[in-house]
C-alpha cells in the first residue's frame, strides 16, 4: 500500500523502518500505520523476519592435496529487536555471511585429509556456527564497559612495569655507588708492600 494517504501496511513476518526527516525513528510491526508525510515521516524500507537460506560453495584443498567443494547451507533471519541495526549497518548480509563461512572452511579443511573431512563435518559445521555467533555486534554500553575494563587492565600493567623499571634503576644506582666507593677506597689505601720484616 502506498504512502499517498499517509497510511502504510506492514505485512506479517516483516517489519518496516520509519524515518522522520531522514533520521531513524521507529521499527513498525505488522499492521496498518499512519505516517503523516507533512510531518517529515516516511517509510525507509521493509525487512523480512522470515528464515532465509544461503547455500555457500567453497572449493579448497585437503591435507593430502585433494581438491574438494564444500557446500554449506546457512539458515539465518533478522531479529525484530535488532531490525534497525540489520537495516542500517549491514549492506550485503549474504556476502558478509558467505565471507565468514569461506574463512572457516578454508581454515579447517586444509588441516584434514579427505577421509577426515567426511568424518568431521559436524565439527566444521560447529566451527562455522561459532564464527557467525561470535561476530554479533555487542551493545554500545557493553562495548564501552569492555573498553574501560581493558583500559584499566592496561594501566595496571603499565604501572607495574613502571614500578619494576624504577626498582631496577634504584638497584643499578646503588650498585654504581658501591662500585664507586670501592674504587675510591682502593685509591686511598697505602700500597701493600711485598717485603715483610720480623723483628
Amino acid at each position: 500500500m502506498g504512502q499517498s494517504l499517509c497510511c502504510v501496511q506492514v505485512d506479517q513476518s516483516t517489519v518496516a523502518i520509519k524515518e522522520t526527516f531522514g533520521k531513524f525513528d521507529d521499527v513498525l510491526e505488522p499492521g496498518c500505520h499512519f505516517l503523516p508525510w507533512i510531518l517529515g515521516q516516511q517509510l525507509a524500507g521493509h525487512l523480512s523476519l522470515r528464515v532465509q537460506q544461503l547455500d555457500v560453495q567453497c572449493e579448497t584443498k585437503t591435507k593430502d592435496n585433494v581438491f574438494v567443494t564444500v557446500v554449506a547451507s546457512i539458515q539465518y533471519r533478522a531479529i525484530s529487536d535488532k531490525a534497525a541495526d540489520a537495516f542500517y549497518k549491514l549492506s550485503n548480509t549474504k556476502a558478509q555471511i558467505q565471507s565468514y563461512v569461506f574463512d572457516v572452511i578454508r581454515a579447517s579443511v586444509p588441516k584434514l585429509e579427505l577421509d577426515s573431512v567426511f568424518e568431521q563435518k559436524n565439527e566444521i559445521a560447529k566451527a562455522v556456527e561459532e564464527e557467525l555467533e561470535k561476530d554479533i555486534e555487542p551493545d554500545v554500553h557493553v562495548k564501552r564497559a569492555m573498553n574501560e575494563i581493558n583500559a584499566a587492565a592496561r594501566m595496571r600493567v603499565a604501572a607495574n612495569e613502571k614500578a619494576e623499571a624504577e626498582k631496577i634503576l634504584q638497584i643499578k644506582r646503588a650498585e654504581g655507588d658501591a662500585e664507586s666507593k670501592y674504587l675510591s677506597g682502593l685509591g686511598i689505601a697505602p700500597p701493600a708492600s711485598g717485603h715483610c720484616r720480623w723483628a
